[in-house]
């Protein structure tokens, strides 16, 4: 850019202090990544704008952890170097696409003028083309933006920030080298990015507002059933002022829990078709009309897509589109549906019936001491707090955690639908700085058993260096349950080594002061650990193995796990 131009400018700023300004006015405090020579330089300019580089043991788990902070957050950075680095991290990013997570990634890459020579630089692959990786990556990003074009760099910066937010997806940002200190017009900046949801047209909005209306007044035991893009839209207070207003039952999917007060008497369970307490799938399955909000009908969040329930009873809401029975109106968005149907609605033309108490999980009974899935996690509701964020990882984790109660307020987090195994270690992380950056006194509670934390263990070593206290639950079962249910329970290829896992605790940099190193065998113990009021506090990092069988499983995942062997086994 020429003097000329830069003199020309009203408040000039560097390309890197207007792209973090802007994250950090979009609520980032922390960046997660590894450095690399392309990023080198912008690295340098987090702490001036109020950002807080993290550092994670690799790109991969930098990833994980910036999902996990993002949708604790409402938003996660994630800054990566050219090639060997966004490539490590691309599974964590693809994870957040499917997931529906508002994920910022940010590349460094080499100068404009490297690429446009076609330069046999390191990190390519010796080809001259510098955009192979950014095609990898454009299928898994809802908005891709290349900062070259200095008189277009603010306006791209805006307009990406904005798509990842109304998408809740990721979105891919290339920042060469030599456009790091470029100087832009900085007077934008004053101007917050507009995130408002685009409205829907009025007259289409009324008229499927009027259809839905018409169907709801003429059903006799009407449902609401909550699933994960209720959340990952932001659509949760309309939901709650809609059941606040007409006292309808509602439910939940397991990739919806935690998005409602579990201990509203309104609330019936979860659903999960054939995974689901008789009581809870018997009420959704007869119901004459579901309203569904912001479904995601995957195979393990259907319980191998065992649902029983008819499109003709159905209204689907969804983040671009609703649905009524067969009839679908593209282009009206559940919000304004949501809040217009909620100020529109006849209280006395809508029927209710109550849900049964029966539909609450049920206790496992017996003395044996050997800690059981069964038992082990409607335990586990008597443990949480008000909201406590609580993660779950791939497998007995994500599956078991349906059969626990929340209290208010807790945040659920699981990775139902892109299901990588180890993805939960570093979104604990994550989710644990979020906390820490919003100055809360929220616990965040990891479950994860010990195959998929072999993954991804390092990550200890970053919650250590930045003083975080989730409190650890590893499940000690001698392998990857849910792959030897879904097939080869007695193959060598579900076996994992076993560790002293408790002493990684120390091995990756914690202490007496810092960590503390649990391990419990019996239900009387973890009964006794639960009671304890030095680890409900949670001022360290605590870590906790705790032991079950090996063949062990909820029942829910063994169903899911049969359906799934029976959909890879299927011919053409």
């Amino acid at each position: 850019m020429s003097d000329i131009r830069t003199n020309a400018l009203r408040e000039p700023v560097e390309v890197v202090d207007y792209l973090f300004r802007r994250l950090h006015q979009l609520g980032v405090r922390s960046v997660h990544g590894l450095p690399g020579d392309y990023n080198l330089v912008a690295l340098d300019y987090l702490p001036k704008n109020g950002l807080t580089w993290v550092g994670s043991t690799n790109e991969l788990n930098a990833a994980y952890a910036a999902d996990g902070y993002a949708r604790v957050n409402g938003l996660g950075a994630l800054i990566t170097t050219f090639g060997v680095g966004e490539l490590s991290a691309l599974n964590g990013v693809a994870g957040a696409f499917s997931e529906q997570i508002p994920l910022v990634h940010i590349v460094g890459t080499p100068s404009t003028i490297s690429q446009r020579n076609g330069m046999l630089l390191h990190h390519t692959l010796g080809n001259g083309d510098f955009n192979v990786f950014t095609n990898m990556s454009e299928n898994i990003s809802c908005e891709v933006a290349k900062l070259n074009n200095p008189a277009e760099i603010a306006d791209q910066i805006d307009h990406t920030l904005r798509q990842c937010w109304l998408n809740s997806r990721p979105v891919y940002i290339t920042l060469p080298t030599d456009r790091v200190t470029t100087k832009i017009e900085g007077d934008r900046l004053r101007t917050p990015i507009d995130l408002s949801e685009p409205a829907n047209d009025p007259e289409r909005e009324e008229y499927v507002v009027d259809v839905i209306l018409r169907t709801l007044y003429a059903a006799k035991d009407p449902i609401i059933l909550v699933d994960s893009c209720t959340i990952r839209h932001r659509v949760v207070k309309e939901v709650t002022d809609l059941i606040n207003k007409t006292n309808i039952p509602f439910f939940m999917t397991p990739m919806g829990k935690g998005a409602l007060d579990e201990s509203d008497p309104r609330y019936g369970g979860i659903y999960a078709g054939s995974g689901s307490d008789p009581e809870v799938r018997k009420r959704v399955e007869d119901s004459d009309l579901i309203l569904f909000v912001g479904a995601l009908k995957s195979d393990f969040n259907t319980a191998g897509f065992s649902y029983r329930t008819s499109q003709l009873n159905t209204i689907h809401l969804h983040s671009r589109l609703c649905a009524v029975r067969y009839a679908e109106y593209p282009g009206v968005r559940m919000r304004g549906v949501l809040q217009r149907l909620t100020k529109k609605v006849d209280l006395s033309k809508v029927n209710t019936v109550p849900v049964s108490a029966k539909s609450r999980t049920i206790r496992a009974a017996g003395d044996s001491q050997v800690i059981t899935h069964d038992w082990f996690w409607p335990k586990v509701s008597d443990f949480l707090r008000k909201r406590d964020i609580v993660v779950t990882e791939t497998g007995t984790a994500n599956f078991g955690i349906l059969g626990t109660t929340f209290p208010p307020g807790v945040v659920a987090l699981n990775q139902v639908l892109w299901g990588s195994i180890g993805w939960s270690v570093g979104a604990a992380q994550g989710a644990a700085l979020a906390s820490k950056d919003a100055k809360d006194d929220r616990r965040t509670v990891l479950f994860v058993g010990d195959g998929s934390f072999q993954l991804t263990v390092q990550e200890l070593s970053t919650m250590l260096r930045h003083g975080l206290k989730p409190i650890i639950f590893l499940i000690c079962n001698e392998g990857f349950t849910i792959e030897r249910l879904i097939h080869g329970m007695e193959a060598e290829y579900n076996d994992i080594v076993p560790w002293d896992f408790k002493e990684l605790v120390t091995v990756f940099g914690g202490s007496d002061k810092t960590a503390r190193k649990i391990q419990i065998k019996t239900r009387s113990e973890l009964e006794k650990l639960f009671k304890e009021d030095e680890f409900n506090k949670a001022a360290k990092l605590q870590f906790v193995e705790v032991y079950m069988p090996k063949e062990d499983a909820p029942a829910v995942l063994v169903q899911t796990a049969e359906q799934s062997a029976k959909l890879n086994s299927k011919l053409k």
